[in-house]
């Protein structure tokens, strides 16, 4: 064998054998997908049950005009249509020349309810989403002034990027982006997302994020730590920008080569708020901001299934979760969901108990914040051990 001919035969077992691990994640996504597959055809969704309709939808989501993104207005209506949402909350970058929430999408468009938002950075550090969004809000104000100008106006303030800054905890923001679906992306290896790619992304695009999601730690532990003094809602944050990937664009922004991880078809079907809603009440830019503000709400990381059907709350009782309820000598509070779960009750940020199944009911007598994670255990790696759910509490008091 010539030299020439033993570097190549060399070179060819370097790259299989540096190749052997993508070639192991691309059959662990293949294995994932046909696990979700196989949950799908288990779900059991009894909503005639329930006085409330579980309406899913995405919140911090960005067009063209607020910069820092291309996506249009038709790419965001079909990616919403695409994934069944009902609600959409955008949440534009302020511009100093003109209002971005008064041009933003609002409204139905597509069968889809539209909300028009703001995204701000305060004088002192934070960032807010402001729903909806605000004339001023190209304008510097404190947290605290922008939270009086949202109250003043019948408006809800979120508190984004918690472990960002520390300001928000001390203010009245209404609640906590307690996952934010970019700051997850930047989790990533690019040199390993970018051999996943070659492997996996034209068969499991969308399962790609399993790879390095993360339960958001110190998002929950801030909001836990928070929501023992007072009630704060937990959303999740797209932070949809369909800008995530790595590869190469024209001058226009168009890309001509690479992969995107984040076109906001994929972005609305990875993680989702959904909002409850009384049955007697249609969806409307008012019973939407009304049930958030109660924090009738929970997070799902719907990429692993639709969670439409999860409940929590006391028995015996109208209290669901978000709500407040007078401690008595021993309440029980239940969960339920369509497929079979882990749940894991928490008080005060901290595991209290847990039971599987499709319903679990949990006795307790001491006073707390509690609150829900489930769990899909069934599903192999990547996502082993990754929560499915994350429910707003039950304040008792």
């Amino acid at each position: 064998m010539t030299r020439r001919r033993r570097f190549l035969l060399i070179l060819l077992v370097v790259i299989l054998v540096s190749q052997a691990p993508f070639v192991y994640r691309r059959y662990r996504l293949k294995r994932l997908r046909n696990a979700i597959q196989q949950l799908a055809s288990q779900r059991n969704t009894n909503e005639t049950a329930s006085e409330y309709v579980d309406y899913k939808g995405v919140i911090h989501v960005h067009s063209s005009l607020g910069g820092h993104s291309t996506g249009t207005f038709a790419e965001l209506v079909a990616a919403a249509k695409a994934n069944n949402l009902d609600f959409v909350i955008m949440t534009e970058h302020p511009q100093a020349e003109f209002d971005t929430a008064a041009m933003t999408l609002n409204g139905v468009h597509g069968g889809v309810l539209f909300v028009n938002g703001n995204e701000v950075a305060t004088a002192d550090g934070d960032r807010l989403l402001l729903i909806p969004g605000l004339a001023s809000a190209n304008e510097n104000h404190t947290t605290k002034e922008f939270i009086d100008q949202q109250h003043a106006n019948h408006g809800l303030a979120f508190a984004a990027y918690p472990t960002e800054s520390g300001n928000w905890q001390s203010n009245s923001v209404d609640g906590v982006e307690v996952y934010n679906l970019f700051t997850n992306t930047k989790q990533m290896n690019r040199l390993v997302t970018f051999f996943d790619g070659l492997w996996s992304y034209r068969s499991y695009a969308d399962l790609m994020f399993a790879n390095f999601f993360a339960r958001p730690n110190d998002n929950l532990q801030r909001w836990d730590s928070a929501s023992s003094n007072r009630k704060l809602i937990a959303i999740a944050g797209n932070d949809a920008h369909s800008n995530v990937g790595i590869g190469f664009s024209d001058s226009t922004g168009k890309q001509v080569a690479g992969l995107k991880l984040d076109p906001y078809e994929r972005s609305f079907r990875t993680v989702r708020t959904h909002v409850l809603i009384k049955k007697e009440s249609p969806l409307t830019r008012e019973s939407l901001f009304e049930a958030i503000s109660l924090g009738h709400c929970y997070v799902s990381f719907d990429i692993f299934s639709d969670a439409t059907g999860f409940e929590f709350r006391a028995l015996q009782s109208d209290k669901v979760m978000g709500d407040e309820l007078s401690l008595m000598n021993q309440i029980s509070l239940t969960a339920k969901s369509s497929l079979p779960s882990r749940f894991v009750l928490l008080k005060d940020g901290n595991p209290f108990a847990q039971a599987s199944g499709r319903a679990a009911e949990f006795p307790i007598s001491g006073r707390g914040v509690y609150r829900i994670e489930a769990y899909l255990d069934s599903l192999p790696g990547p996502a082993t051990g990754k929560p499915w759910i994350i429910s707003n509490p039950i304040y008792v008091r």
